[in-house]
């Protein structure tokens, strides 16, 4: 599975309870889950090549919204990029099983994450 320069990428949705809601995406629509302890689980794309998403409990679910991440190769340029054009980064970069990524808010409030290959 290929990674596309600055499109979206990957989105986590948040849980209050992962157990039950990994239970209801795997009843539902049959989603697979990778597992990373009891805050998150990696949704894998359909075929098993890579992940499409994440359930966490470190994100509130519901009118905040879900995560949505864009790619980067090259994430140090990408945080100069979205500071030069006025965002403010909220988190990051900083590592996670798989690679390194940030988060930031858009000049209207809307938080956003970029991640990239360790």
């Amino acid at each position: 599975m290929g990674n596309t320069h600055h499109a979206i990428d990957y989105i986590e949705l948040g849980a209050t309870d992962l157990p039950a809601l990994r239970a209801f995406y795997e009843t539902a629509f049959g989603w697979n889950f990778n597992d990373y302890g009891l805050e998150y689980a990696g949704i894998r794309a359909v075929g098993g090549d890579g992940e499409v998403g994440g359930l966490t409990t470190l994100r509130a679910p519901g009118a905040a919204g879900p995560l949505v991440l864009l790619y980067s190769r090259d994430l140090d340029a990408s945080v100069g990029a979205v500071e030069r054009a006025g965002g403010i980064i909220s988190s990051g970069p900083y590592d996670f099983p798989g690679g390194r990524r940030f988060t930031f808010l858009d000049p209207s409030g809307n938080e956003l994450g970029v991640w990239s290959e360790a």
